[in-house]
């Protein structure tokens, strides 16, 4: 379907400043691209760049990242050669770009006066955490002669906040001031500086609360694909089966350590496909690798402080185990598959719990097959450690929120801490229960309905909009 002539007309912002204020950053948070180019280095813009921030092809607006003021004293006092009325200083502006647009001095004031007059909204960036300075009004002052409608943004990059002096500054040269961290933003951080944007010029106000609604829906999508990419990972993991030949006499060790590992990696390979996906979906594609955080290379998915975080309890085993037993009634404990101790509803909830207690680090049953058709092999899985699920879930919850609520300007290496009562925070007693019928159909081996897998990746998504907000 192709746009209308209103629907093609989006809302375009020059974010303009001081050198090494935050603009890039800002851009990166807002545009939610983290293909930003940020750095410490002074200059490093040197040439607007655009980044709209599209939904399902659409563009809600672009932002365009620009170099910072280099000579804005000359250039102020070019402009103020010309003695002209207020509402002709915008000619005074573009006569300066036609002037001056070859000269390499001027370059840096030229690439971000440009689409300013070419009608671009102006976003000005300081740096709270740094004192006011006379050197900044020239920058302002040049700005107001453009005659754009303007906002001021007031970003931290230290701790240190002299916010209220450049509250005062500001609040003479642009219509709005917002405070706003590109490090830390949120969904309603973000929808707030779009309302103020919006509030900038009345021709912006319906195409911005449309791209409100927009943005909203966008969120929305995002959980609801990361919930079943989440589904997914469980649903193959947990019915994963790997298989490796063997021509010997006996089965030895080695085989089955083989066939042990090469299970183990294949489900730390879903793992890190699943997190990647999910990466994608939030785009964040230029995660630094070193980052060993966000994939848990620190933390083994099989390694016991992983099923300390994420995993169940004992406790909470036994009482999961119960539960199944008592549901299936014949009281067959996956654990211990092919070994029916004992039968009835009553005793067979007892073997449930207990097989959970005693499983807590086996995985699954090492089978030798295929003795009669000549060429033997060794299979394992699918899975039948109950706590594997919840470990692999809980880790992929942790790691999808993360995330979802991580800024696109963050470009540092993070050392974050793992909560330990990050379980609490998701997982509940109901919630268990609902998880754990879904887990012994996942691992029966049986085919499973879209139905089910739907109920399961509703399931997830709950969790994530709580997660996430």
């Amino acid at each position: 379907m192709s746009l209308t002539h209103d629907e093609s007309m989006y809302p375009k912002f020059a974010v303009v400043g001081h050198p090494n204020k935050g603009k890039s950053s800002i851009v990166s948070a807002l545009a939610l691209d983290d293909s930003v180019h940020i750095s410490n280095v002074s200059g490093t813009t040197t040439k607007q760049r655009s980044f709209p921030l599209k939904v399902d092809g659409r563009i809600l607006y672009e932002l365009l990242d620009t170099p910072g003021f280099q000579r804005a004293r000359r250039v102020l006092a070019w402009l103020q050669k010309h003695d002209v009325s207020a509402d002709k200083r915008y000619e005074v502006v573009e006569k300066f770009i036609n002037v001056h647009k070859f000269d390499v001095k001027y370059n840096d004031e030229i690439e971000l006066l440009t689409p300013i007059m070419e009608g671009a909204g102006i976003i000005y960036v300081v740096d709270g955490s740094k004192p006011y300075g006379e050197e900044y009004e020239a920058e302002m002052e040049i700005l107001r002669w453009t005659g754009q409608p303007s906002m001021a943004l007031i970003n931290h990059i230290d701790e240190e906040d002299y916010s209220a002096e450049w509250k005062r500054a500001l609040g003479q040269y642009f219509k709005m001031v917002r405070t706003f961290n590109p490090m830390k933003t949120d969904r309603e951080q973000h929808i707030s500086i779009l309302e103020s944007m919006s509030q900038l010029k009345e021709e912006w106000i319906t195409p911005i609360k449309k791209s409100i609604m927009l943005f909203e829906r966008y969120q929305e999508q995002k959980i609801y694909r990361s919930a079943g990419n989440i589904a997914k990972l469980i649903h193959q993991s947990l019915g994963l089966i790997q298989k490796l030949s063997f021509d010997t006499e006996e089965v030895l060790d080695t085989d089955k350590q083989k066939v042990e590992e090469k299970y183990k990696n294949t489900l730390r390979t879903l793992e890190k496909k699943t997190q990647k996906q999910i990466e994608i979906i939030w785009n964040h594609q230029q995660l630094k690798k070193e980052q060993a955080f966000l994939t848990f290379d620190e933390l083994d998915l099989f390694s016991e402080e992983s099923a300390s975080v994420f995993g169940l309890t004992h406790k909470e085993l036994i009482f999961t185990g119960v539960t199944s037993g008592a549901i299936t009634g014949a009281g067959i404990d996956l654990l211990f598959a092919g070994h029916t101790l004992l039968l009835g509803g009553m005793v067979g909830a007892v073997v449930g719990g207990t097989g959970a207690y005693f499983g807590f680090k086996e995985l699954s049953d090492i089978k030798v097959l295929g003795q009669n058709l000549g060429k033997r092999y060794l299979q394992m899985g699918p899975m039948n450690n109950r706590n594997f699920p919840y470990i692999l879930l809980g880790r992929a919850i942790f790691h999808a929120s993360h995330i979802a609520t991580r800024s696109h300007a963050k470009r540092s290496i993070e050392d974050l801490s793992i909560d330990k009562h990050f379980k609490d925070k998701w997982l509940d007693d109901t919630l268990r229960k609902n998880l754990e019928k879904h887990h012994k159909l996942f691992r029966s081996g049986n085919t499973v309905d879209m139905e089910a897998i739907s109920t399961y990746e509703g399931l997830i998504e709950t969790v994530l909009k709580k997660l996430v907000g």
